[in-house]
Protein backbone atom coordinates (compact mmCIF):
# COMPACT_ATOMS: atom_id res chain seq x y z
CA UNK A 1 0.00 0.00 0.00
CA UNK A 2 1.22 3.54 -0.76
CA UNK A 3 2.43 5.61 1.70
CA UNK A 4 0.29 8.16 3.76
CA UNK A 5 2.13 11.30 3.47
CA UNK A 6 0.37 14.54 5.83
CA UNK A 7 1.23 18.31 5.93
CA UNK A 8 1.30 20.47 8.33
CA UNK A 9 1.41 23.94 6.68
CA UNK A 10 1.64 26.63 9.58
CA UNK A 11 2.07 30.23 9.84
CA UNK A 12 5.52 29.47 11.06
CA UNK A 13 6.84 26.05 9.86
CA UNK A 14 6.07 23.73 7.36
CA UNK A 15 6.47 19.79 8.70
CA UNK A 16 5.62 17.12 6.40
CA UNK A 17 5.91 12.94 7.77
CA UNK A 18 5.29 9.72 6.14
CA UNK A 19 2.58 6.96 7.58
CA UNK A 20 2.32 3.14 7.11
CA UNK A 21 -1.10 1.93 6.72
CA UNK A 22 -0.39 0.67 10.74
CA UNK A 23 0.02 4.27 11.06
CA UNK A 24 3.70 3.99 11.93
CA UNK A 25 5.42 7.06 11.52
CA UNK A 26 8.06 6.48 8.30
CA UNK A 27 10.16 9.66 8.48
CA UNK A 28 9.45 13.30 9.22
CA UNK A 29 10.75 16.73 7.94
CA UNK A 30 10.33 20.25 8.72
CA UNK A 31 11.43 23.47 6.71
CA UNK A 32 10.23 27.08 7.69
CA UNK A 33 7.06 28.65 6.32
CA UNK A 34 8.13 31.47 3.49
CA UNK A 35 6.52 34.22 5.31
CA UNK A 36 3.75 36.12 3.38
CA UNK A 37 5.19 34.50 -0.15
CA UNK A 38 2.44 31.92 -1.57
CA UNK A 39 4.29 30.68 -4.79
CA UNK A 40 7.67 30.57 -2.11
CA UNK A 41 5.46 28.39 -0.42
CA UNK A 42 3.99 26.03 -2.74
CA UNK A 43 7.75 25.49 -3.52
CA UNK A 44 8.32 24.69 -0.17
CA UNK A 45 5.41 22.10 0.18
CA UNK A 46 6.67 20.68 -3.32
CA UNK A 47 10.46 20.31 -2.65
CA UNK A 48 9.34 18.40 1.01
CA UNK A 49 6.73 16.06 -0.98
CA UNK A 50 9.84 15.14 -3.73
CA UNK A 51 12.76 14.63 -1.09
CA UNK A 52 10.13 12.17 1.02
CA UNK A 53 9.25 10.33 -1.69
CA UNK A 54 12.50 10.24 -2.97
CA UNK A 55 14.28 8.57 0.27
CA UNK A 56 10.31 6.59 0.60
CA UNK A 57 11.27 5.61 -3.02
CA UNK A 58 7.53 5.59 -3.25
CA UNK A 59 4.51 7.94 -4.42
CA UNK A 60 2.23 8.54 -1.70
CA UNK A 61 -1.03 9.86 -0.86
CA UNK A 62 -1.13 13.62 0.10
CA UNK A 63 -3.23 15.28 2.60
CA UNK A 64 -2.38 18.80 3.89
CA UNK A 65 -3.55 20.76 7.25
CA UNK A 66 -3.89 24.48 7.05
CA UNK A 67 -5.34 27.23 8.71
CA UNK A 68 -8.70 28.46 7.07
CA UNK A 69 -10.98 26.58 4.48
CA UNK A 70 -12.10 26.01 1.07
CA UNK A 71 -14.54 28.23 -0.01
CA UNK A 72 -17.08 25.73 -1.40
CA UNK A 73 -18.38 28.46 -3.74
CA UNK A 74 -14.94 29.57 -4.95
CA UNK A 75 -12.17 26.85 -4.44
CA UNK A 76 -10.17 29.35 -2.81
CA UNK A 77 -9.04 29.72 0.59
CA UNK A 78 -11.01 31.83 3.37
CA UNK A 79 -10.61 32.18 7.29
CA UNK A 80 -7.13 31.74 7.49
CA UNK A 81 -4.41 33.68 10.07
CA UNK A 82 -1.62 32.71 7.20
CA UNK A 83 -3.10 35.56 5.64
CA UNK A 84 -0.77 34.90 2.05
CA UNK A 85 -3.35 32.00 1.57
CA UNK A 86 -6.70 34.06 1.56
CA UNK A 87 -8.19 33.82 -1.44
CA UNK A 88 -5.78 31.73 -3.22
CA UNK A 89 -6.52 28.61 -5.25
CA UNK A 90 -4.67 26.40 -3.03
CA UNK A 91 -5.82 22.93 -3.80
CA UNK A 92 -5.53 23.84 -7.55
CA UNK A 93 -2.33 24.88 -7.48
CA UNK A 94 -0.71 22.20 -5.43
CA UNK A 95 -2.56 19.55 -7.90
CA UNK A 96 -1.31 21.36 -10.72
CA UNK A 97 2.14 20.93 -9.21
CA UNK A 98 2.55 17.93 -7.70
CA UNK A 99 0.45 15.93 -10.84
CA UNK A 100 -2.09 14.31 -8.32
CA UNK A 101 -4.77 15.15 -6.24
CA UNK A 102 -4.31 16.50 -2.95
CA UNK A 103 -6.73 16.63 -0.09
CA UNK A 104 -7.47 19.97 2.12
CA UNK A 105 -8.44 20.06 5.73
CA UNK A 106 -8.68 22.74 8.07
CA UNK A 107 -5.84 22.25 10.82
CA UNK A 108 -8.42 21.86 13.88
CA UNK A 109 -10.01 19.19 11.77
CA UNK A 110 -6.83 17.85 10.85
CA UNK A 111 -6.12 17.49 14.95
CA UNK A 112 -9.88 15.99 15.64
CA UNK A 113 -9.27 13.13 12.67
CA UNK A 114 -5.79 11.78 14.44
CA UNK A 115 -7.01 11.80 17.60
CA UNK A 116 -10.06 10.19 16.80
CA UNK A 117 -8.51 7.01 14.36
CA UNK A 118 -6.00 5.73 16.92
CA UNK A 119 -5.45 8.27 19.65
CA UNK A 120 -7.23 9.60 22.35
CA UNK A 121 -11.17 9.22 20.94
CA UNK A 122 -10.09 5.77 19.24
CA UNK A 123 -13.61 3.93 18.83
CA UNK A 124 -15.76 6.71 19.66
CA UNK A 125 -18.29 7.92 17.05
CA UNK A 126 -18.74 11.77 17.32
CA UNK A 127 -15.58 13.34 18.32
CA UNK A 128 -14.67 17.11 19.16
CA UNK A 129 -11.39 18.34 19.10
CA UNK A 130 -10.42 21.70 20.25
CA UNK A 131 -7.47 23.73 19.39
CA UNK A 132 -6.65 26.55 23.08
CA UNK A 133 -3.33 28.09 21.31
CA UNK A 134 -2.79 31.47 19.62
CA UNK A 135 -6.38 31.33 18.62
CA UNK A 136 -9.32 28.47 19.17
CA UNK A 137 -10.39 26.41 17.06
CA UNK A 138 -11.99 23.22 16.66
CA UNK A 139 -13.21 20.03 14.38
CA UNK A 140 -16.09 17.46 14.26
CA UNK A 141 -15.28 13.68 13.32
CA UNK A 142 -18.65 11.68 12.77
CA UNK A 143 -17.92 7.70 12.01
CA UNK A 144 -14.24 8.06 11.76
CA UNK A 145 -14.51 11.10 9.03
CA UNK A 146 -14.43 14.80 9.18
CA UNK A 147 -17.49 16.58 9.27
CA UNK A 148 -16.40 19.95 6.30
CA UNK A 149 -20.33 21.12 6.46
CA UNK A 150 -22.35 22.40 3.71
CA UNK A 151 -20.22 26.05 4.49
CA UNK A 152 -16.34 23.93 5.46
CA UNK A 153 -16.98 25.75 8.89
CA UNK A 154 -18.08 23.02 10.95
CA UNK A 155 -16.56 23.20 14.37
CA UNK A 156 -15.99 26.92 14.43
CA UNK A 157 -16.89 26.96 17.77
CA UNK A 158 -14.13 29.99 18.46
CA UNK A 159 -16.40 32.60 16.47
CA UNK A 160 -19.37 31.96 18.61
CA UNK A 161 -20.20 34.31 21.47
CA UNK A 162 -19.41 33.28 24.79
CA UNK A 163 -22.55 31.68 25.60
CA UNK A 164 -24.32 32.38 29.03
CA UNK A 165 -22.32 35.86 29.50
CA UNK A 166 -22.31 37.82 32.32
CA UNK A 167 -22.52 41.34 32.42
CA UNK A 168 -18.78 41.99 32.96
CA UNK A 169 -17.92 40.35 30.01
CA UNK A 170 -20.61 42.19 27.58
CA UNK A 171 -19.81 43.40 25.30
CA UNK A 172 -16.04 41.20 25.07
CA UNK A 173 -13.03 41.79 23.36
CA UNK A 174 -12.86 42.70 20.13
CA UNK A 175 -11.89 39.95 17.89
CA UNK A 176 -10.12 40.31 13.91
CA UNK A 177 -13.30 38.42 12.49
CA UNK A 178 -15.13 42.24 13.57
CA UNK A 179 -17.23 40.82 15.92
CA UNK A 180 -16.98 41.33 19.94
CA UNK A 181 -17.14 39.00 22.58
CA UNK A 182 -15.76 35.83 20.97
CA UNK A 183 -15.17 32.47 22.36
CA UNK A 184 -11.87 32.77 20.82
CA UNK A 185 -11.14 36.04 22.65
CA UNK A 186 -11.86 34.53 26.16
CA UNK A 187 -10.32 30.93 25.82
CA UNK A 188 -7.04 31.24 23.54
CA UNK A 189 -3.81 31.85 25.53
CA UNK A 190 -3.80 35.85 24.54
CA UNK A 191 -7.09 35.59 25.82
CA UNK A 192 -5.98 34.58 29.25
CA UNK A 193 -3.30 37.01 29.57
CA UNK A 194 -5.33 39.88 28.21
CA UNK A 195 -8.09 38.83 31.64
CA UNK A 196 -5.18 38.44 33.86
CA UNK A 197 -3.91 41.83 32.65
CA UNK A 198 -7.11 43.60 32.88
CA UNK A 199 -8.18 42.14 36.60
CA UNK A 200 -4.95 42.30 38.09
CA UNK A 201 -2.50 44.55 35.69
CA UNK A 202 -0.07 41.52 35.19
CA UNK A 203 1.68 40.67 32.17
CA UNK A 204 2.04 37.11 32.13
CA UNK A 205 2.23 33.92 29.79
CA UNK A 206 -0.90 31.75 29.95
CA UNK A 207 1.55 29.06 30.58
CA UNK A 208 2.88 30.71 33.49
CA UNK A 209 -0.96 31.99 34.86
CA UNK A 210 -1.28 28.33 34.69
CA UNK A 211 1.11 26.94 37.22
CA UNK A 212 1.81 30.14 39.28
CA UNK A 213 -0.20 29.94 43.11
CA UNK A 214 -0.88 32.99 43.71
CA UNK A 215 -4.32 34.79 44.19
CA UNK A 216 -4.14 36.62 41.17
CA UNK A 217 -3.34 33.52 38.86
CA UNK A 218 -5.59 31.15 40.83
CA UNK A 219 -8.32 33.53 40.01
CA UNK A 220 -7.94 34.14 36.48
CA UNK A 221 -7.72 30.18 36.11
CA UNK A 222 -11.11 29.70 37.59
CA UNK A 223 -12.54 32.39 35.22
CA UNK A 224 -11.14 30.64 32.56
CA UNK A 225 -12.14 27.33 33.61
CA UNK A 226 -15.97 28.43 33.82
CA UNK A 227 -15.49 30.00 30.28
CA UNK A 228 -14.21 27.05 28.35
CA UNK A 229 -16.79 25.03 30.87
CA UNK A 230 -19.62 27.27 29.06
CA UNK A 231 -18.09 27.02 25.36
CA UNK A 232 -17.56 23.10 25.83
CA UNK A 233 -21.34 22.55 27.24
CA UNK A 234 -22.67 24.53 23.99
CA UNK A 235 -21.05 22.52 22.25
CA UNK A 236 -22.67 18.83 23.79
CA UNK A 237 -25.43 20.57 23.84
CA UNK A 238 -25.01 21.14 20.05
CA UNK A 239 -23.21 17.32 18.64
CA UNK A 240 -23.54 15.50 22.46
CA UNK A 241 -20.21 14.01 21.44
CA UNK A 242 -18.67 10.86 22.96
CA UNK A 243 -15.40 13.00 23.20
CA UNK A 244 -14.03 16.46 23.53
CA UNK A 245 -10.22 16.44 23.13
CA UNK A 246 -7.93 19.36 23.90
CA UNK A 247 -4.94 20.75 21.76
CA UNK A 248 -2.40 22.99 21.64
CA UNK A 249 -0.73 25.00 24.13
CA UNK A 250 -3.38 25.18 26.64
CA UNK A 251 -3.89 21.51 26.59
CA UNK A 252 -1.07 20.83 28.75
CA UNK A 253 -3.31 22.18 31.90
CA UNK A 254 -4.03 19.07 33.64
CA UNK A 255 -6.45 20.81 35.83
CA UNK A 256 -8.86 21.70 33.46
CA UNK A 257 -9.49 17.82 32.82
CA UNK A 258 -10.69 17.65 36.13
CA UNK A 259 -12.22 21.02 36.52
CA UNK A 260 -14.26 21.91 34.06
CA UNK A 261 -15.76 18.22 33.73
CA UNK A 262 -16.78 19.40 36.99
CA UNK A 263 -18.54 23.09 36.41
CA UNK A 264 -20.14 21.98 32.76
CA UNK A 265 -22.71 19.88 33.89
CA UNK A 266 -24.32 22.95 35.35
CA UNK A 267 -24.76 24.18 31.65
CA UNK A 268 -25.61 21.06 29.66
CA UNK A 269 -29.06 20.63 29.03
CA UNK A 270 -29.21 16.61 30.41
CA UNK A 271 -29.45 15.17 34.01
CA UNK A 272 -25.91 13.44 33.31
CA UNK A 273 -23.28 13.96 31.02
CA UNK A 274 -21.28 11.40 29.87
CA UNK A 275 -19.04 13.02 27.26
CA UNK A 276 -15.04 12.35 28.45
CA UNK A 277 -12.62 15.75 28.05
CA UNK A 278 -9.36 14.30 27.51
CA UNK A 279 -5.70 15.40 26.37
CA UNK A 280 -4.69 14.26 23.25
CA UNK A 281 -2.36 11.08 22.48
CA UNK A 282 -0.59 12.49 19.91
CA UNK A 283 0.04 16.22 21.10
CA UNK A 284 2.11 18.57 18.36
CA UNK A 285 1.92 15.63 15.78
CA UNK A 286 -1.73 15.36 15.55
CA UNK A 287 -1.99 17.71 12.64
CA UNK A 288 0.28 16.06 10.32
CA UNK A 289 -1.16 12.67 11.09
CA UNK A 290 -4.44 13.88 10.84
CA UNK A 291 -3.90 14.98 7.39
CA UNK A 292 -2.13 11.83 6.21
CA UNK A 293 -5.41 9.94 7.48
CA UNK A 294 -7.29 12.20 4.65
CA UNK A 295 -7.00 9.25 2.94
CA UNK A 296 -8.22 6.24 4.97
CA UNK A 297 -10.17 4.15 3.34
CA UNK A 298 -8.39 4.66 0.20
Amino acid sequence: MRPRIGIDLGGTKIEIAAFAADGVEMLRRRVATPQGDYRATLQAVAALVAEVERELGARGTLGIGMPGAESRATGRIKNANSTCLIGQPLRHDLESLLQREVRLANDANCFALSEAVDGAAAGAEVVFGVILGTGCGGGVVVRGQVLGGANAIAGEWGHNPLPWARDEERPGPACYCGKHGCIETWLSGPGLARDLRERAGRELRAEDIAILDDPDCLAAMARYEDRLARGLAQVVNLLDPEVIVLGGGLSRITRLYENVPRLWGSYIFSDTVATRLVPPTHGDSSGVRGAAWLWNGA
